[in-house]
């Protein structure tokens, strides 16, 4: 018999299946999606089966498989179309594809490391007859004792009796000792029953359960706190009576922390986790879990949508506008498309959930593509806060540069009443940059010519694209005077500033730097909604899901961080961050207010938020990106051409707009190429080339084509990105 293995590397040139001979030993044994040992070139190399045949027609012999490395771990059926689908959706090599299936601790090319637990059972190694000989012609002790429980239980765990005796019972061959997996269960009670769903929550739920054995995708657009929440874990609960499963994506590790709490009090032990802040160890066990079927519930970030789950009854993606279900390096995967795609396969529906979905899901809606079902009040019937917007051009001629009058007034008044503030800067570090007022010299990233922040804390200067640190002097490097000054604001500029400004309130701040460390996020999130904290301050993170009933005031400090940046999405994300950071206040019995400080008060997005108005920012908005052809009246693709050599990268950039221009249809508008938005990263000068189009039946080939072509090209690398969410 033969096997068809995917090697470990993921090598383009190497990106196809080798045929090995399957010695007579593990015949039985393989099947197809296991983890193999095999030789390749003069070395040993992991594998997956993806294939098992009983015939060969070429003549040359063949190697063996070495061994299977892990009887237990199978792809199956499933994941390994979702494999190829994904290959093909995102021209990424096959194993690559697998990979990002797995957890760390189950990666192909891992070595073997047993995160396992074991304990030690003994049972009996003779015939009952020959144990109770022995019982009766020796005088009682230990281990008369422990064989008449044997009797008794047939099997008993060692750790509960005495070890001498075990070694010499073991010695006269009376028992046997076997390892065996430890399954840590932790026992979690459900603590409460259900919640009575209002009107508008169960019309959605019962909507969706009209679809229940069907492939079908609902967009429920609800405002921020309408309780999409709960009409998820009555449609989950529905589900699990039907005896199928249930995938819930959310798009940050701080907002799995507070729904899985959630769900354990609706559902107990029966739910699974998974995202990037397990340890390896963690993630294997969830991992076994869910793999062995003893859960029905796995909630996770945006690498869940593989958890190996069997008999999906329905996929949910909460806050399903947010970009962190894109994965931005190799695999350029969707969780969206991966999710539609099971969805197809297990036949379930597909629920979409979001305050502010993104443009093209709503149009899809639009199209009658996904049904629309909407949540328009707040779960509790309250009025959905009072935005104000302040032109911070006034607050500056008032010297006020950081918290404006407005602003300053109602967090006093906040804080007289005990009530809770969230404070949203959309950029962490303390400064943005730092430049020296007597020579001009500012200070950046040797590897990406990028200003690199300060980071106040540990006194660094930190690049954000690629990790390089460096300690700050406070001494200009260029004309070694002290004229180094700071220059813009991050969060912990600005916590620095709350601390002075309002000395007796206790503030926290949530951002990538203080969540780094292990159960961080759920640190500080338990801490605030203890009311251990009177103010938060954060960054992006704090804006999505997260319920806070003592919070009454959302202050945006600067609404245009995300509003300036040059892309065709930037309106997008400004509504989507400022629409649900200002969902965050008053979601309990005390209304909440909004205050937004920004530069451009007349800004369309910024009206829009402050009516409340996702229709009218969607509608406006639409007509724009009708006019530039960009999505969802044209589909995107972006290719990125680089190479440490920049007169080599901008000269491959050009030779690759030309095998685009001679091979796509001339329907489709090729754009570039031009710098990168970020030109030069890790010492790579990048050319960025971008395709619109709507049907272009040469498109993929095409870009296949090219992704072949440099693939073996040692000197200039070439990523294709479909759909990106950047360009």
């Amino acid at each position: 018999m033969y096997a068809y293995c995917i090697i470990e590397y993921p090598v383009k040139s190497l990106n196809k299946a080798f045929t090995y001979q399957i010695p007579s030993s593990l015949q039985n044994k393989l099947k197809v999606g296991m983890k193999v040992l095999v030789p390749f070139n003069n070395r040993q190399v992991h594998g997956i089966v993806l294939k098992i045949t009983n015939s060969y027609d070429q003549e040359y012999d063949l190697k063996e498989i070495i061994k299977i490395e892990d009887e237990f771990l199978v792809l199956n059926q499933e994941l390994l179309l979702l494999g190829r689908y994904m290959q093909n959706l995102t021209l990424c090599n096959l194993i690559t594809a697998y990979q990002t299936m797995l957890p760390s601790a189950l990666k192909v090319k891992e070595q073997t490391r047993d995160y396992n637990e074991y304990e030690s059972w003994i049972k009996l190694n003779k015939k009952e007859e020959e144990i109770k000989e022995y019982i009766n012609t020796h005088r009682k002790s230990n281990k008369t004792k422990i064989l008449e429980e044997l009797l008794e239980k047939k099997e008993m765990n060692k750790k509960e009796l005495n070890s001498i005796s075990i070694r010499e019972l073991q010695k006269l061959d009376l028992i046997s000792v076997e390892k065996r997996i430890k399954r840590n269960i932790t026992e979690r009670k459900i603590k409460f029953d259900n919640k009575i769903l209002n009107e508008e929550q169960r019309l959605a739920y019962e909507k969706i359960t009209d679809f229940l054995n069907t492939a079908k995708t609902f967009l429920l657009y609800g405002v921020t706190g309408s309780g999409k929440t709960l009409v998820y874990i009555h449609l989950i609960k529905e589900v699990i009576k039907r005896n199928k499963n249930a995938l819930l994506l959310v798009p940050e590790i701080s907002l799995t922390e507070q729904i899985v709490s959630i769900f354990y009090d609706n559902f107990g032990d029966d739910v699974a986790i998974l995202h990037s802040g397990l340890s390896s160890k963690e993630k294997y066990e969830e991992y076994i879990k869910i793999l062995n079927g003893e859960i029905k519930i796995v909630i996770g970030t945006r690498s869940a949508v593989f958890a190996p789950l069997k008999d999906l009854g329905i996929i949910i993606i909460d806050e399903e506008h947010s970009d962190t279900y894109k994965q931005d390096n190799n695999p350029r995967y969707h969780a969206k498309d991966i999710a539609l795609k099971r969805s197809e396969y297990h036949k379930c529906p597909l629920v979409l959930g979001s305050a502010t979905p993104s443009l093209e899901s709503m149009a899809r809606a639009q199209k009658g593509v996904y049904e629309l079902i909407t949540l328009k009040k707040r779960a509790n019937n309250l009025p959905l806060p009072e935005v104000f917007i302040v032109d911070m051009k006034e607050e500056l001629q008032k010297r006020n540069f950081t918290i404006s009058e407005l602003l300053d007034k109602k967090i006093k008044e906040c804080l007289e009443k005990q009530e809770q503030i969230i404070l949203l800067l959309n950029r962490r570090g303390f400064s943005t940059f730092i430049t020296c007022s007597n020579c001009g010299f500012t200070y950046k990233c040797p590897h990406c010519e990028i200003s690199l922040t300060y980071h106040k804390t540990s006194n660094t200067l930190r690049c954000h694209y690629c990790g390089y640190t460096k300690i700050k002097d406070d001494i200009c490097p260029e004309c070694h005077e002290k004229g180094l000054n700071y220059m813009g604001m991050g969060t912990e500029k600005l916590e620095e500033i709350i601390k002075e400004k309002y000395p007796n309130a206790r503030t926290i701040r949530m951002d990538a730097d203080t969540t780094s460390r292990k159960g961080a996020h759920d640190k500080i999130i338990k801490a605030f909604k203890n009311e251990e904290y009177n103010i938060l301050i954060g960054t992006q993170m704090i804006s999505k899901g997260l319920d806070f009933p003592k919070c009454t005031l959302v202050g945006v400090i600067n609404a245009d961080t995300s509003l300036n940046i040059p892309d065709f999405r930037s309106s997008e994300r400004t509504f989507s961050l400022l629409d649900q950071a200002a969902g965050r206040a008053g979601r309990s019995t005390t209304p909440g207010s909004v205050v937004i400080q920004t530069f451009n008060p007349d800004n369309e997005t910024i009206k829009a938020v402050k009516n409340h108005n996702y229709d009218l920012f969607y509608q406006s908005e639409m007509k724009v990106r009708k006019i530039l052809k960009y999505p969802p009246y044209y589909y995107l693709a972006n290719i990125k051409i680089g190479s440490i050599d920049y007169h080599e990268a901008s000269k491959q950039a050009g030779k690759v707009k030309k095998y685009l221009d001679s091979h796509l249809d001339k329907s489709s508008i090729i754009l570039g190429p031009s710098t990168a938005s970020n030109f030069k990263r890790n010492n790579i000068y990048r050319f960025s080339i971008t395709i619109k189009y709507r049907f272009d039946n040469h498109l993929m080939r095409v870009l296949k084509e090219l992704d072949e072509i440099y693939g073996t090209n040692k000197t200039v690398f070439l990523e294709v990105d479909i759909n990106p969410l950047w360009i």
